[in-house]
Parts: structure tokens; C-alpha cells; sequence
């Protein structure tokens, strides 16, 4: 299959150094957003946004836009990328070139992730104004996929008229097909001790702390097996100067996830029974609060799924060698599956994302391009 054009392939690399230069934490997605969809209404498409932004507490919604097939046709594919991404902080993000891949001149993130996908998407939206595309598309941008998909999840997924679509979001060599994805629970615990004077009257406290430092200690964590891991991300308690008072208040932020459900909720039920048995311990005696979510499900795809198939005839009509693989992280795939829409999660040629040195090359941005243009023939077939 021929490459695109040099002129798109340049606007490509314009558009994306340009949309990472824009910081879109997740809620925070207003300015790209608002860049996103007056690029699109300048090609004459019709933007819809929805409400997610009020219902999750940002200051965007996600971005649906349509583009009819040509006459004749029925055929209809939806494309996926999410605006925001992790974090920078306040390091500014500076776009730059260096070995032919675009990094963060700074020390942050780059915000490939995902915004190399959303490049694209905008890439085959100018393709299909300037000469048409060989069947229909609709184009769904997502927000606070990085805060455990909730933006995603709160998208109507009734709206798509596409029988399958794709998700650009996997942090790999493209090529790569992911086959499952793990469900995934999130637990927040928080100790309550009793304050005492830690100098004069330790004895009358309960450390809230220490309880919790117990229940991280006695805590499975790291890869569990092949499919499962658990980790304790923060540990948040006392107060923030004076170390003469024994801490009433502690609270631990962590996760299990795993490609069988099963697993999943045996490794969750772990930690959780590690919080009870800590409180519980006469030398802590504390209460704990329980919060547990099952932000996502997982999934399995199967080779012969249509999404499957017609994404590694794409694959191979662009040069590259499909790969089935698993993943541990989530995706918009996995929301959009749980609605009952079938969905794809495709490797995207990103590098280290959520990393300082995160990156991508030239050829893998361009790439993307090509097999996101090869789908729509692909599925026009």
C-alpha cells in the first residue's frame, strides 16, 4: 500500500508536536478539546460533545464526530483516541526532534500517549475532506481514559453506528494486536487510630500509621503470576510537621488487576483481608474504611473476530507482520467492549509513555497513519 503524501505526512508531524504542547491532564482537556474540535469543524464536520465532563467533574466532555460513508456504501468503522494524559506537573512540554523520534525537550512526559492517536485521527479526517474515504467513519475522542477510563465510561455507547472500531492506545511496536486486557479493582483505605502526645502519652494512642504499615507489610504485591498483579501506589497519614502526636489518620491507595476474573477478585480480597487483620491486631486496634471499585472489566478477542481480522489484513497491507499479544493495562477498548461494542486495542509505536523519556519516531507516527488508512480500505472490502 502506498505511503501518504509528504505534505499530510509533514501536517502529521505539525499537528502532533502541537497537540503536545498543549498540557491536558485528565479533566483538565478543555484547550486541546477546544483544539480538536475546531479542526475538525474547520473541514466542515459536525462536532457532538457530551455531558462527561459535568458527570466526572471536568472541564470537557468527549468528542464524536461523523463522517458519512460514500454513496452506496454501508460500511462504517469508528476510530478512538483519548485527549488527555498523565500529569507533566508543571513542566512546561517542548516538543522536540532528536534521532528522528519526538521527545519532551524537558524533563516530563511528552503526552504520545495519546495524542500520537489523536494526530492521526485528525490526519484521516483532512484525508477524507481533500479526496473521500472508502467507507464510513466515526471518530470518538475520550477524556480521563488515564484516570481508570472514567471518561470513557461515561460516553453513551449507543451513539456508535459502527458494528466494530479500533483504539490506538497501546504503548508498543505496531504490529501488535492486544487479544485480553485484565479487569481491574481499585481499594482506598483509610485507617482511624486515636491521637495521644507521642512524648507524654503513647500508651492512650492508636497509630493509624502503624496499621497501616502492617496491612502494606503483610500485602501480596508486584506480579503475583503470569496474569495477575497488586500494588500499593500511596500511603497518606499524620500530621504534616509535628511528630510528637500519634496519627489517627492514615490512608492507602492501591489496585489488583488480572486477565481472569477470578484472580482478580482473589487478589483484591487479599489486600482487603490484610487492612481487616491490621486493624483488627490488639497492639493497633483501629478501625478501617473500605472503598473498593471495579473500575474495568477485561476481555478476550478471538483471531477469527471480524475487528481482528480485518485489522491484521491492515497490518499486512502496510508492511508489518501482525503479533497477538496480552496487556496489563487498560483501554477505551475495554469501556467500549463492556457496552457492547466491539473494539480492538492496536499498538500505536509510542515509546516509555508516562515516562520523562517517553517517545516517539518519526516513522512509527507516520506509520500509524498508514495502517489507520489501510483499516478504512480494509473494511470497505
Amino acid at each position: 500500500m502506498p505511503r501518504a503524501p509528504e505534505a499530510a505526512r509533514r501536517r502529521l508531524n505539525d499537528t502532533f508536536a502541537g497537540l503536545c504542547a498543549i498540557p491536558s491532564p485528565s479533566r483538565r482537556e478543555g484547550a486541546v478539546a477546544a483544539r480538536v474540535s475546531g479542526e475538525l469543524r474547520d473541514l466542515g464536520f459536525v462536532v457532538e460533545e457530551d455531558d462527561a465532563g459535568a458527570a466526572i467533574g471536568g472541564d470537557a466532555g468527549n468528542l464524536l464526530c461523523r463522517i458519512a460513508p460514500p454513496e452506496g456504501s454501508d460500511a462504517s468503522v469508528l476510530l478512538c483516541a483519548h485527549l488527555d494524559t498523565v500529569d507533566p506537573g508543571d513542566t512546561p512540554i517542548d516538543p522536540v526532534l532528536v534521532n528522528g523520534g519526538w521527545e519532551n525537550a524537558n524533563d516530563a512526559i511528552l503526552g504520545a500517549d495519546n495524542k500520537a492517536a489523536v494526530a492521526v485521527l485528525l490526519a484521516v479526517a483532512r484525508r477524507a475532506r481533500a479526496q473521500g474515504l472508502p467507507c464510513g467513519l466515526e471518530l470518538l475522542f475520550t477524556v480521563a481514559e488515564e484516570d481508570a477510563l472514567v471518561g470513557g465510561q461515561a460516553f453513551e455507547a449507543g451513539r456508535i453506528h459502527s458494528p466494530y472500531g479500533y483504539v490506538f492506545d497501546q504503548a508498543s511496536p505496531i504490529g501488535e494486536i492486544v487479544m485480553a486486557s485484565p479487569t481491574y479493582y481499585r481499594l482506598q483505605a483509610d485507617f482511624h487510630g486515636r491521637e495521644a502526645h507521642a512524648g507524654i502519652r503513647p500508651q492512650d494512642g492508636s497509630s493509624a500509621v502503624v496499621a497501616a504499615s502492617r496491612a502494606v507489610a503483610a500485602m501480596p504485591l508486584g506480579r503475583l503470576d503470569e496474569e495477575t498483579t497488586a500494588n500499593v501506589a500511596s500511603v497518606h497519614g499524620g500530621p504534616a510537621q509535628a511528630t510528637n502526636i500519634v496519627p489517627a489518620r492514615c490512608r492507602v491507595m492501591a489496585e489488583a488487576r488480572s486477565l481472569d476474573e477470578v484472580r482478580a477478585e482473589a487478589a483484591v480480597t487479599a489486600l482487603v483481608d490484610h487492612c481487616h487483620d491490621a486493624a483488627n491486631d490488639p497492639e493497633c486496634a483501629c478501625d478501617v474504611d473500605i472503598v473498593l471499585d471495579r473500575r474495568f472489566a477485561g476481555y478476550q478477542q478471538r483471531p477469527s473476530d471480524p475487528e481482528i481480522v480485518v485489522a491484521e489484513a491492515a497490518l499486512r497491507a502496510c508492511g508489518y507482520e501482525p503479533s497477538r499479544i496480552t496487556t496489563g493495562g487498560g483501554s477505551d477498548a475495554n469501556t467500549l467492549r463492556a457496552a457492547g461494542l466491539a473494539c480492538a486495542n492496536l499498538a500505536n509505536g509510542t515509546e516509555r509513555n508516562h515516562e520523562p523519556t517517553e517517545r516517539v519516531s518519526v516513522v512509527a507516527l507516520e506509520g500509524m497513519l498508514d495502517v489507520a488508512i489501510a483499516l478504512l480500505d480494509e473494511v470497505a472490502r
